[in-house]
């Protein structure tokens, strides 16, 4: 079966059109859909979506527009609540990572400190090794005088 359709479209006087659609062979039926047509004929055409939008008069008593307003309310108030949990979330973020900054800090100066003291520590031993350290050719002439003699 071939999935072809017809389309015809009238104005009416209030420049809006109506397109007619028949599908052939697939038994489905398809609603009319309103486009508006501009007076010089040509142009964009405005999408359903957005066809109401302009021109629609709301009735603020009506049961849709309260509850619209009220499902926006309650859309509103979630998003301020996650956008002030979010700031209060990278807040107490802030917090721990100025703590652990400071102990940080802290552990380097107690380190560098250590760092110092065992370097001077070893200093004084490797200064105090070449000092007990004597050279071979002199040191042993000099401690023993009675080999020359002889």
């Amino acid at each position: 079966m071939s999935k072809t359709s017809q389309q015809n479209s009238a104005a009416d006087a209030n420049g809006v059109s109506v397109i007619h659609s028949q599908a052939h062979g697939s038994g489905l039926q398809q609603v009319p859909q309103l486009v508006p047509v501009s007076p010089g004929g040509g142009g964009k055409a405005v999408p359903p979506s957005k066809q109401g939008k302009k021109n629609s008069f709301v009735d603020r008593n009506s049961d849709e527009y309260r509850q619209r307003r009220e499902r926006n309310n309650m859309a509103v108030k979630k998003s301020r609540l996650k956008s002030k949990q979010k700031a209060q979330d990278t807040l107490q973020r802030v917090n721990q990572l100025k703590e652990e900054n400071e102990r940080l800090e802290a552990k380097i100066k107690l380190l560098t400190k250590e760092l110092s003291v065992l370097k001077d520590l070893f200093l004084e031993h490797a200064h105090n090794l070449a000092d007990n350290v004597q050279p071979m050719g002199s040191d042993a002439t000099a401690a023993n005088p009675d080999s020359k003699g002889q």
